[in-house]
């Protein structure tokens, strides 16, 4: 696929148990353009989490290969892979994974401390994400100061800051209720409109409704692959 940020070819990741080798993943084909906003979806045990899992190079495949902005990860050393993550890839989770102990605009600069930013950049450009994302004025909170909505958009500021081309998140809204989870899911239409390609796994189907493809997965394989039918006003 032309522009594609994300391309995997017969990927594959096999797991030894005590009671053998387990497929969770087995030979999956998929290109994702540049731009796009793709839901992830299947039941507990079908292998998105997997699948995620190896998009973010936080896994390495059995089988396969994985493009990733062109790249092929597997040829690539562990610091090389590291540094291809950090430029390409910010990261949204559904426990939010903030610092307790540190401010917000600290919480949102931290990736750019392992970039090796100065620090009048590094509060420069974590004030600008905050605003971004409708923060402007909570730099020198505390996580444990503000709801698990406002959470969640300190965790995708912290995913901006070094300009990603690629947004991975895993359940971002699980831990949130249905009006909160509205608004952070029309906060990431609105950056997918920005032009930043948005890959999110949900197995709730309003959530999936935002994105305009949804991608199923089931017992390891992909089993489906539509656009969203009536792709929801996010």
């Amino acid at each position: 696929m032309p522009g594609a940020v994300i391309r995997t070819v017969g990927l594959g990741k096999t797991y030894q148990t005590a009671a053998g080798s387990f497929a969770a993943l087995k030979g999956v084909d998929l290109s994702i353009a540049s731009g796009e906003f793709v839901a992830i979806m299947g039941p507990s045990g079908s292998g998105k989490s997997t699948f995620m899992n190896l998009l973010g190079c936080l896994d390495t495949p059995s089988s396969g290969d994985y493009f990733l902005v062109g790249s092929n990860v597997a040829h690539l050393s562990r610091d090389e892979l590291a540094v291809l993550r950090n430029r390409c890839i910010g990261f949204v989770f559904q426990g939010f994974n903030l610092l307790p102990r540190m401010s917000i605009e600290d919480n949102v600069a931290l990736p750019l401390v392992y970039a090796g930013c100065r620090r009048d950049e590094r509060r420069q450009r974590a004030r600008r994400e905050l605003a971004r994302v409708g923060l402007a004025g909570y730099e020198n909170a505390r996580p444990n100061q503000i709801s698990g909505g406002q959470q969640q958009r300190v965790a995708i500021a912290r995913a901006l800051v070094n300009s990603p081309q690629l947004i991975l998140a895993d359940e971002p809204t699980g831990n949130l209720d249905s009006h909160t989870s509205a608004e952070i899911m029309g906060l990431f239409a609105d950056l997918n409109r920005q032009g930043i390609s948005v890959v999110l796994v949900t197995h709730e189907a309003d959530i999936a409704a935002c994105a305009t493809r949804q991608v199923r997965f089931r017992d390891g394989l992909l089993v489906s692959d539509e656009p969203t039918r009536q792709a929801a006003p996010c």
